[in-house]
C-alpha cells in the first residue's frame, strides 16, 4: 500500500512562485512514476506534470511548460512541483499520483493508481 500526503499549497498573487510536495510512504517501489494533476472548478482533472521516478524523464502539460519544474528526492521518497510565475488559471486543487504508466498512459489519470487527498493552490489577481 502507498500513501502520499500533499503540502504546500496556498494563496499567492500572480507572478508568484510555490512550492509543493509529495511525501510517499507505506511500501514504494524505485520503479514507480510520480504525477501532478490538478481540477479547477467545473474542470475535468488535468495532467500537470510527470517524473519518472528511476530513470528522471520529465512531462509537462504545455500549459504549465517553462513554468513549472518537476523535481524528486528519493532518499526522502518525495517529488516536488516548483511553480514559478503563477497565473490565476493556475488555480487548482494540485493532486499526487503514482503508477507504472507506460509512454501513452504518462499524462493520462488511468495510468496512476495511488492519490493523494489534494491540496489547494489559489493565484490571486
Amino acid at each position: 500500500q502507498v500513501q502520499l500526503v500533499e503540502s504546500g499549497g496556498g494563496l499567492v498573487q500572480a507572478g508568484g512562485s510555490l512550492r509543493l510536495s509529495c511525501a510517499a510512504s507505506g511500501r514504494t517501489f524505485s520503479s514507480r512514476t510520480m504525477g501532478w494533476f490538478r481540477q479547477a472548478p467545473g474542470k475535468e482533472r488535468e495532467f500537470v506534470a510527470a517524473i519518472r521516478w528511476s530513470g528522471g524523464t520529465t512531462y509537462y502539460a504545455d500549459s504549465v511548460s517553462g513554468r513549472f519544474t518537476i523535481s524528486r528526492d528519493n532518499a526522502k521518497n518525495t517529488v516536488y512541483l516548483q511553480m514559478n510565475s503563477l497565473k490565476p488559471e493556475d488555480t487548482a486543487v494540485y493532486y499526487c499520483a503514482t503508477g507504472s504508466p507506460d509512454t501513452l498512459r504518462v499524462a493520462t489519470r488511468r495510468g496512476y493508481d495511488f492519490w493523494g487527498q489534494g491540496t489547494q493552490v489559489t493565484v490571486s489577481s
